[in-house]
């Protein structure tokens, strides 16, 4: 079982940057991934990033690259979402995500999921 908790989030303006941070407990395997999946009121949820666990194999949604950052420390077994540039339309839900699976940017194909963390970015 596997276990996400978000947080990190907050209100910050445009152009100002948050770290996001995901705690992970319960079995991992070593081809696990974690991903930042994000939901904006009354959207469907959008894939932003995704790491390898052991690799550090990244993905990033074109609409975040050169801007967001995911990274992982194995050892605290934390993953992170460095987010620069903010701009409103990044207001959402940020939800960590996780599969026993190479990484992905297919949204459904994650099987365990945090909490969610509210990131609101103000004009």
């Amino acid at each position: 079982q596997v276990q996400l908790v978000e947080s990190g989030g907050g209100l910050v303006q445009a152009g100002g940057s948050l770290r996001l941070s995901c705690a992970v407990s319960g079995r991992t395997f070593s081809s696990t991934a974690m991903a930042w999946i994000r939901q904006a009121p009354g959207k469907e949820r959008e894939f932003v990033a995704a790491i390898s666990w052991s690799v550090g194999l990244t993905l990033y949604a074109g609409s975040v690259k050169g801007r967001f950052t995911i990274s992982r420390d194995n050892a605290k077994n934390t993953v992170y979402l460095r987010m620069n540039s903010l701009k409103p339309e990044d207001t959402a839900v940020y939800y960590c995500a996780a599969r026993a699976a190479p990484a992905t940017a297919q949204v459904e194909l994650y099987h365990y999921w945090g909490q969610g963390t509210q990131v609101t970015v103000s004009s």
